[in-house]
């Protein structure tokens, strides 16, 4: 991919629409949405796993679900009280999980093979959630600079 290109890209869907994270998503060229939420599922129409992936397959975006990069419950818990301190500390040591390593080897190959991708998670304010996390690493790791996407809020 040409040198300046973004391709790696992350969303939260907090306060907006379905129609309008697509959107976003498909103006900044996304091939393949990597969701990195540990529950794939949500009270939000068309932000269940399967209807999430139904939706990107119409606008001719992947869909990979990566659990294993997702927040542990008590993670969850510490950002939904605005504890950031304690969901980093949280976090850094899920990351150190097998299988957030190995989920995070598979994101990094598919950095080299699948084209522009998009990080999502539910948090809206990518600097209070985990895939900040996750895109700093993958910064680091493949020379690349993650653009954060905000679609519109309803």
């Amino acid at each position: 991919m040409a040198r300046g290109k973004t391709r790696l890209f992350t969303i939260g869907y907090e306060e907006t629409p379905h129609h309008a994270v697509l959107n976003e998503l498909e103006q900044a060229g996304v091939k393949l949405l990597v969701d990195v939420r540990a529950v794939a599922s949500s009270r939000r129409p068309g932000f269940s796993k399967s209807q999430l992936a139904a939706g990107l397959d119409e606008r001719g975006i992947g869909y990979i679900h990566l659990r294993g990069l997702g927040t542990p419950k008590d993670g969850r818990e510490a950002a939904r009280s605005g504890d950031y301190k304690t969901l980093t500390k949280i976090y850094r040591a899920h990351l150190k999980t097998p299988q957030a390593r190995e989920e995070m080897d598979q994101l990094k190959t598919l950095m080299k093979t699948a084209g522009p991708i998009c990080l999502l998670c539910y948090e809206r304010d990518h600097e209070h959630c985990h895939r900040k996390f996750i895109a700093d690493l993958v910064e680091e790791a493949e020379g690349v600079v993650a653009k954060n996407l905000t679609a519109p809020q309803f």
